[in-house]
């Protein structure tokens, strides 16, 4: 048997991003991920753009073959508006990115908020910081904060009177804090939005559960994936972060079965995954090891990370090796995977903790250099580890 190993990458925000290339590359990587987050979604993503941004890495080193995210219009989610159109232009944004020489197209098709932490940075008992979700904060934010009517309708009278005690003793700080997390996962969300406003973007889902959102999400796929699979371009899609419904929104890829109906959907080899061990992590009746097994021939990008939950529903972003993950079952998968594939799969050491002299600076929240390097430095072991002792 080959040894063959996992391409190992980082994710990067773009010039803005305080973590450089430079410090990417110096952390053992030899690809980026990253995307053209300044052009507005649903907009076609041109070779002039997409390859100055493949020079800005290659330039350093590296290369640019996965894309995280060529995100998904929310017309398109929804089937309102011009989503025909936006379907289109995403269709053109795939052949663009395939002629310029990618191969990997990440996207979700989660509703209005792409992820959910209620704390940026818990604090660790070394002192560094985590991303957490604590459920009582999430649920006081949506009844007394964000004020969503018919809320209580979806928690239980025990988590509502959690909730109310959580709520009652925040200060004001913390409540103006607890609303500005929760909205991270919003587009633009460094404005400040109202109430009302996410309220209005809530009520535009009305009408759309799981079972309807699903059915938009097959629609979308079998406009997408026969041009992606013309163009030798991987879709992959990434489960949702948490995996479970939130603010009333429904969640569709959250399971092994939510996956293979998506497949199903869509027959193709380009039609696959991302495989986030943290995402499928967050849920116990999730079978990482088995769904690596089960769902390997289309798993296309992998992050991995770890967290840890407990038993009323919260959880916390634990190092890449601890938590909840069995770290070492999944990568002995993932390498045999590859070896019965053939195919070296990018990966990327999703999120880290904030540490040492990065406790010190602003970054993307997850996304600091010294947390991430040492999470890619204890994967890196593990996998060659792994390896080797298959051989």
């Amino acid at each position: 048997m080959s040894a063959m190993l996992m391409e190992q990458t980082m994710r990067w925000f773009g010039p803005g991003d305080p973590v450089s290339l430079q410090d990417i590359r110096q952390a053992g990587c030899t690809g980026v991920v990253t995307a053209l987050h300044h052009i507005p979604v649903g907009e076609i993503w041109t070779l002039d753009e997409i390859d100055k941004r493949k020079k800005q890495v290659e330039n350093t080193g590296m290369t640019w073959t996965v894309i995280e995210s060529l995100p998904v219009h929310e017309d398109i989610k929804k089937q309102t508006g011009n989503y025909k159109l936006y379907i289109k232009n995403y269709q053109q944004s795939l052949r663009s990115v395939a002629a310029c020489g990618l191969k990997v197209v990440t996207y979700n098709f989660m509703p209005i908020l792409d992820w959910m932490r209620t704390d940026i940075a818990y604090a660790m008992p070394d002192g560094s910081k985590a991303l957490r979700f604590e459920k009582g904060a999430f649920i006081a934010f949506d009844l007394f904060i964000l004020k969503r009517p018919d809320a209580e309708n979806d928690y239980t009278p025990g988590e509502i009177d959690n909730a109310k005690q959580r709520f009652t003793i925040m200060t004001e700080e913390e409540k103006n804090t607890l609303y500005k997390n929760a909205l991270l996962g919003l587009p633009g969300s460094e404005e400040r939005f109202t109430e009302q406003e996410i309220l209005n973007a809530l009520k535009t889902y009305s009408g759309i559960d799981a079972k309807k959102l699903k059915e938009h999400l097959f629609y979308f796929l079998q406009q997408v994936v026969p041009v992606a699979e013309e163009a030798a371009i991987k879709m992959a899609i990434h489960p949702d972060d948490p995996p479970y419904p939130i603010l009333g929104l429904p969640r569709i890829v959250s399971t092994e079965q939510d996956v293979v109906a998506l497949l199903n959907a869509a027959p193709s080899p380009a039609n696959g995954l991302c495989f986030c061990t943290g995402s499928f992590g967050v849920r116990a009746d999730n079978d990482l090891q088995g769904m690596v097994q089960r769902l390997g021939d289309h798993i296309h990008f992998i992050h991995l990370r770890s967290t840890k939950r407990d038993a009323a529903g919260n959880f916390f972003e634990a190092d890449h090796l601890n938590g909840d993950v069995d770290m070492y079952a999944v990568v002995k998968e993932i390498v045999l995977l590859m070896r019965k594939r053939g195919v070296t799969i990018p990966m990327r050491p999703d999120h880290g903790h904030q540490m040492l002299d990065d406790l010190n600076k602003k970054t993307h929240p997850g996304y600091s250099a010294i947390g991430r390097l040492r999470g890619l430095a204890e994967l890196r072991g593990l996998e060659l580890g792994v390896s080797r002792s298959l051989l």
